[in-house]
């Protein structure tokens, strides 16, 4: 079977030596990983199986991680991933939704056989598919271990991007303008707004340059009217207005490394409201970008865009960005570094992130965002869509 691998071998032994180096600073001895981004990160492993129990376990005295899961799915443990045939583990196909058993009383016992029962381990109790009921079965068929929360060790060994992991970003990047711009381009009174996010699909696997997409961590956002006063509404069957503000967030992925994207767009000639606020957001944008380089805290390039808002008559209580690269649904965040008051974090070249710029007032709201990788030039944009209030007439 062809498959073509996203890294070289040597990319995921680098990424495994500096998750090892954090396991023994935070004195664990055993790491096991739920998260299907931090799955893909260290092993290539990519499949739709994180529906199912899954995880990459890494040990300190073993040189690869060993991937655990459905039986089904191991054949796509041995495409995707240059692991041995031996660190392809299953549980029993009988445990799939079992009333009482669970696919890690299988993982406990294997875990058990390695001599690792009473093991230092830490588990992701905060990823979206390490579940309760998971979490009990673990610490009930392992009652020697001491477990702990590995606090998102593996996010924050993938915030610093490497050169190859950058050449996906900045595909992504591609992708996304190109289908942005196709976005806005059918935004013609009387489409349904269901009608353009299909051709956002399409756009999105399509790619751009030859280089395909994949499907993207989050779903496409579309809002129209008094809609653009929240943030996370999807598509209906709603009709594009004769005048009206419209607001997209869209993202697109190469090999899962993904590149968001917001743009505000009104058609017919928008309220001066509307203008100003969509041309302060774009210079305090603007500003943070320039802002972002290495050794700056965090906070501070919040700080610069917040002043902007609030010489303006503004405010901003949310984040106003996230760290992003590699993602598996439901999110395109990396959950580690968010751009706000407070993150002391200093930025790192390579680091990469969202700046969502989203403002939302009581009726309405705008957001002109940007993806960016930290260079010493400051933030570098990932897309090259206009940033401004777009108006079609």
């Amino acid at each position: 079977m062809h498959y073509e691998k996203p890294f070289l071998p040597q990319e995921f032994e680098r990424r495994v030596r500096d998750v090892k180096q954090r396991m023994e600073k935070a004195e664990f001895d055993l790491l096991i990983c739920q998260d299907p981004a931090n799955i893909g990160w260290l092993t290539g492993f990519d499949s739709w199986s994180f529906y199912t129990p899954q995880v990459v376990l890494v040990h300190l005295n073993e040189e690869m991680p060993f991937w655990f899961g459905r039986p089904i799915d191991a054949k796509s443990a041995t495409v995707t991933t240059n692991l041995p045939e031996e660190n392809v583990v299953t549980f029993q196909e009988r445990l799939v939704h079992h009333p009482d058993e669970h696919p890690f009383d299988d993982l406990c016992t294997f875990i058990i056989s390695k001599g690792w029962g009473a093991n230092r381990i830490g588990v992701e109790l905060d990823a979206h598919y390490y579940t309760a009921r998971a979490h009990q079965h673990l610490v009930r068929g392992l009652p020697n271990a001491k477990f702990a929360d590995s606090r998102e060790l593996v996010n924050w060994a993938r915030l610093v991007k490497s050169e190859a992991e950058l050449v996906y970003m900045r595909e992504a990047g591609k992708i996304i303008s190109n289908t942005m711009r196709e976005a806005i381009a059918r935004l013609k009174p009387g489409v349904r707004d269901y009608e353009v996010i299909a051709d956002v699909y399409r756009n999105q696997i399509l790619g751009a340059n030859g280089k395909f997409g994949d499907y993207t961590s989050l779903s496409p956002l579309l809002q129209i009217g008094e809609g653009t006063s929240t943030c996370h509404l999807t598509w209906s069957d709603q009709v594009v207005p004769d005048s009206g503000l419209i607001m997209m967030e869209l993202g697109a992925a190469r090999r899962h490394y993904t590149t968001p994207l917001t743009r505000t767009v009104h058609v017919g000639k928008p309220p001066e409201a509307m203008s100003r606020l969509a041309s302060v957001i774009v210079e305090g944008g603007d500003l943070a970008l320039e802002a972002a380089k290495p050794g700056v805290a965090v906070e501070e390039v919040a700080a610069v865009f917040q002043t902007v808002l609030k010489r303006n008559g503004y405010s901003k209580d949310s984040r106003v960005g996230y760290s992003i690269g590699i993602a598996y649904p439901p999110d395109w965040g990396e959950r580690t570094i968010s751009i706000r008051a407070g993150e002391k974090t200093p930025l790192q070249e390579g680091m990469c992130f969202h700046f969502q710029s989203g403002v939302w007032l009581d009726d309405f709201g705008a957001a002109v965002s940007e993806s960016f990788v930290v260079t010493p030039k400051g933030g570098e944009r990932f897309c090259d869509v206009e940033r401004r209030l777009i108006v079609i007439d």
